[in-house]
């Protein structure tokens, strides 16, 4: 076992992680696992896993397919290569699960992370299509927050307790309403409400389920107030500036999102035209937009009532381009990896150990929904926890009939990370790029050749692709996960060091000395 003492002394040589001194960490292994482990060994088939392994990048699920695929020439229609999965190490192919969330497959949401990370980074200071010249426009981090719906406890600044108010202080169910904890990040009652029957779950239910709908109506609003600072119509605001933004939710402590935004305005011409207005401007009526934003969710059923439904009153709008944000200078890098940070993290709930709160806010959810499927004659209420459920007519016009299908979710269906058009790349062409860069890869290793880099960013993010082969391929489903049970946790263990290496790497960067 390596100490934290010899890891620093490895640091400065190398990342301490690719010394033969550095085994993996499988101190916490099953006997089942020790077992498969030890059956790897014995049928020599490690070498094979290991392979494996790095060819999903260690992902904890892997998805496994069997059949075969052919690389036809368009041109002549010859066969120029067959991929088979009996040819694979382990007998069949083994595909990353992609799941972009941290708790379930930390391996495949490194990737998806880094992907936001470059979306957004993209839309500060340019590449991949994006004129460098934006880094020259108006641009603020901006946080909307959920509104209050009970006091909580919460974890203060400072080493401050947790509500340092008069003991005397209860509430009219007499649970009192101070809490002299000082409460860490890990403490599960950070997030509960001090008295669970003053908490309005319901409400903050309904909240979380249409807050896409308030983001999208912030958006419009935001647009209508940029338009009449400009003195101009609304449907002719294209005509003078070009609103622009990434957006990711992220899960509080209490189980409702945040909505952290990176808001650019360009001008008519698109990215890298000169803004109209100041960024000091665009706080302004950032702020102002906010605050107006309203939505009326409609009553769930017969004896509930109308909620008007708002963003919390904690608004936080910064400027980007003057390099500070939570009072510390940081770089454009920093502010995307916030965000890709964001872009991967759960709800916060555990199946096996799940907080009181937030199995609080789930329970919430189904009962809401059952109360609006409730007295349907075709049995919507037992088909919504299906799957993809099929409705009757009424129940499918129900906007609360889903609800309880997005429990899981705590009632959140909105995207978790979103961006406008022309903000920057889109995940789906940085994914393309990588896919082409392995069929080139893969092209020059057949042709026994050196990979071409010239102009190869421009090729990768091409929109059309003049491609001269097509693959065809027929695949079947095998399952999902590794076969044995040691293989999985060989795959955490090296996800978790790949991920040492990237901090280490990471560290070098901002330590290393000026030239």
């Amino acid at each position: 076992m390596v100490t934290a003492g010899s890891v620093g002394e490895a640091v400065g040589a190398g990342f301490w992680g690719h010394s033969p001194e550095a085994p993996l960490d499988l101190a916490d292994l099953t006997r089942a696992e020790v077992e498969s482990i030890a059956s790897r060994l014995a049928d020599r088939s490690m070498p094979a896993l290991t392979d494996t392994l790095a060819r999903v990048g260690n992902c904890a699920h892997p998805v496994r397919l069997v059949g075969r695929s052919d690389t036809i020439d368009t041109r002549t229609g010859e066969i120029v290569d067959t991929f088979r999965s009996a040819d694979q190490p382990l007998g069949m192919l083994y595909t990353p699960c992609g799941n972009r969330r941290e708790d379930v497959c930390p391996a495949c949401s490194r990737i998806y992370a880094r992907d936001t990370f470059e979306l957004i980074s993209t839309g500060l200071h340019g590449g991949k299509g994006v004129p460098e010249a934006v880094k020259a426009n108006p641009l603020l981090f901006v946080t909307l927050t959920a509104p209050s719906f009970g006091a909580v406890h919460g974890v203060r600044d400072g080493n401050r307790p947790c509500r340092p108010r008069s003991r005397a202080a209860v509430c009219e169910h007499g649970r009192r309403l101070t809490c002299w904890a000082h409460h860490d990040e890990n403490d599960p009652s950070v997030g509960a409400p001090l008295c669970p029957d003053c908490y309005d779950l319901d409400s903050a239910a309904i909240w979380q389920w249409h807050a896409p709908e308030l983001w999208r109506r912030f958006t419009i609003t935001l647009r209508r107030r940029l338009a009449a600072t400009l003195d101009v119509p609304a449907s002719g605001l294209g005509e003078h500036l070009r609103l622009e933004y990434a957006k990711v939710a992220e899960f509080q402590a209490r189980g409702l999102v945040h909505f952290h935004a990176l808001v650019r305005i360009d001008g008519a011409e698109g990215p890298g035209s000169p803004a109209p207005i100041p960024a000091t401007a665009l706080a302004d009526v950032v702020r102002q937009a906010a605050a107006a934003v309203r939505y009326t969710a409609p009553a769930v059923g017969d004896h509930d009532a109308e909620r008007v439904l708002r963003f919390g009153a904690q608004t936080d709008v910064r400027i980007v381009r003057e390099g500070t944000l939570a009072g510390e200078d940081v770089t454009a890098e920093q502010v995307a990896a916030y965000l890709a940070k964001y872009s991967t993290k759960s709800t916060g709930v555990d199946p096996t150990r799940p907080r009181p709160h937030l199995a609080a806010l789930t329970a919430a959810c189904q009962s809401l929904a059952a109360r609006a499927l409730a007295g349907c004659s075709f049995n919507c209420g037992e088909r919504a926890a299906h799957r993809h459920p099929r409705l009757c007519g009424d129940c499918s016009a129900n906007p609360y009939a889903l609800l309880g299908h997005w429990s899981s979710m705590l009632g959140f269906r909105g995207h978790f990370s979103t961006k406008s058009r022309r903000y920057s790349v889109t995940l789906g062409a940085l994914r393309r790029a990588r896919r082409r860069f392995q069929r080139l890869a893969a092209d020059a290793h057949r042709n026994g050749r050196t990979l071409d880099t010239r102009d190869l960013e421009a090729r990768l993010m091409a929109e059309d692709d003049a491609e001269t082969t097509l693959v065809v391929g027929s695949w079947t489903y095998e399952g999902t996960g590794w076969p044995r049970a040691g293989d999985k946790a060989l795959a955490d263990a090296a996800a978790s060091r790949a991920r040492e290496y990237a901090r280490w790497r990471a560290d070098q960067r901002t330590t290393r000395p000026a030239r």
